[in-house]
């Protein structure tokens, strides 16, 4: 499967931004998808995790209330909707996928599949 997110961009602190993650070649419909982010000089972190209808979420204590994800399995795209941005949210943000319905492993190197990453920018 082969990852492109888009959507980042610069926003004040309190602004919204969502992002997108299309997938193209394997079947998406039965994945795991997640969000994850990296800020410079730091480890990239799990943001958040759909399965595989859109039914159970999963996110980081540091985004939960303020983003949310979702899915549309038609298009083949996830969305991180992120809303009430605050300058410690800059980073580059990557989508990744897994096919084994461990909705819950937060570790990057656990998901095999990642897109390319985008960055965002949050001015204080």
């Amino acid at each position: 499967v082969q990852l492109q997110a888009s959507g980042g961009g610069l926003v004040q602190a309190g602004g919204s931004l969502r992002l997108s993650c299309a997938a193209s070649g394997r079947t998406t419909s039965t994945s795991v998808m997640g969000w994850f982010r990296q800020a410079p000089g730091k480890e990239r972190e799990f943001v958040g995790a759909i399965n595989s209808s859109g039914v159970r979420k999963n996110y980081a204590d540091s985004v939960r209330g303020r983003f949310t994800i979702s899915r549309d399995n038609v298009k083949k795209t996830v969305y991180l909707q992120m809303d009430s941005l605050k300058p410690e949210d800059t980073a580059v943000y990557y989508c990744a996928a897994r096919y084994d319905n461990n909705f819950y492993s937060r570790a990057p190197r656990e998901w095999p599949y990642w897109g390319q990453g985008t960055q965002v920018t949050v001015s204080s």
